[in-house]
């Protein structure tokens, strides 16, 4: 009955662990988002996930985002710089997870503006 219970409460600790890992992306790219492209796109967060479906977001960030790179470098030429820099890499990634977590189909609302 120990090993069991003991074995249960692993398995409960590491779920609890992995889907605070998932959110904590979203919740780093909200803050990038709001941080660095907010003002170059003159939207709010709620706005910008809302852009597009989980699966085009999911599309858009593949590649290491270059459908993302593209289209928004179209879109708000001032914000080039900062989608092409390799520095943002791994920010544009959280980004990503943002806008792929609270996206039109969702069912999830960003706490942004």
């Amino acid at each position: 009955m120990t090993k069991t219970t003991s074995f249960f409460l692993a398995a409960v600790v590491a779920a609890s662990m992995m889907s605070t890992a998932a959110f904590a992306d979203a919740k780093s790219g909200q803050k990038a988002y709001l941080k660095t492209l907010k003002a170059k796109f003159n939207m709010n967060g709620t706005k910008f996930a809302a852009e597009h479906t989980v699966d085009e977001w999911t599309e858009l960030f593949a590649n290491d985002a270059a459908g993302f790179i593209k289209e928004y470098s179209e879109k708000f030429p001032a914000a080039k710089p900062i989608l092409t820099d390799p520095n943002n890499k791994e920010k544009l990634q959280d980004i990503g997870d943002f806008a792929k977590e609270y996206g039109s189909d969702s069912g999830n609302v960003p706490s942004c503006g």
